[in-house]
């Protein structure tokens, strides 16, 4: 299953985004417009590059020309998708099977909302996909999805309804156990927030609907 790590325009944690980079590999690397910015920190090289380049300096973007093997896929400004939605949509057409956005969180929040609808076309997919930042980790799931307490991103996990309802949720492992229950959006949101995985494996199932599922730790 190959792997892509797209690299967006967002706030990004340099030290954090090192640290995870040596405990993970990605086949593919897509940068994102402005995220050109911050590639020769993470000590990364872009096999894409995607976007309309409002943000990037024309220096930069001209250093990254250099290099004949980079892909860039490029846009007018005015169009209906995301620089960050394109970019997925070039990792689903490589035929990645997991996707893991960073700085996609941080910053604008109309951005980081987009980027979280971003993930229904790879969860659609069947592709693995996470928005990621030194206390968060986010994906949405339907069906069902184990949980390694040794893997967990940090202390709590949430759920939250991403469909308007979401029927039969059923949690096993958690400090808080649920049998069958439905969320609505607006509706007892507290019900699923900052849970804990208890077990050595947790498991949540739903029937119908989608949830967004955020792991998280506390700032330090």
């Amino acid at each position: 299953m190959k792997s892509c790590l797209i690299v967006t325009g967002g706030r990004i944690d340099v030290d954090f985004t090192r640290s995870f980079l040596k405990r993970d590999h990605f086949d593919r690397v897509i940068a994102v417009d402005g995220a050109l910015a911050v590639m020769e920190d993470l000590g990364l090289m872009p096999d894409y590059i995607v976007g309309d380049f409002d943000t990037v300096s024309p220096d930069i973007a001209e250093k990254y020309r250099q290099f004949p093997y980079i892909v860039w896929d490029v846009h007018k400004p005015e169009k209906n998708e995301t620089d960050t939605e394109l970019a997925r949509s070039r990792a689903l057409t490589l035929g990645c099977g997991r996707i893991v956005f960073i700085g996609a969180t941080g910053g604008r929040l109309d951005h980081m909302l987009g980027n979280l609808h971003a993930l229904y076309a790879c969860l659609q997919n069947g592709v693995e996909a996470y928005l990621i930042d030194a206390q968060n980790r986010v994906c949405l799931i339907d069906g069902e999805k184990t949980f390694e307490r040794a893997e967990q991103w940090g202390s709590y996990v949430s759920f939250l309804p991403y469909t308007e309802e979401v029927t039969g949720i059923t949690l096993t492992g958690f400090r808080y156990a649920l049998t069958d229950r439905t969320i609505r959006r607006g509706e007892e949101v507290g019900l699923c927030i900052s849970n804990e995985i208890r077990e050595e494996q947790a498991l949540i199932r739903i029937t119908d609907g989608v949830l967004v599922c955020i792991e998280s730790r506390d700032a330090e």
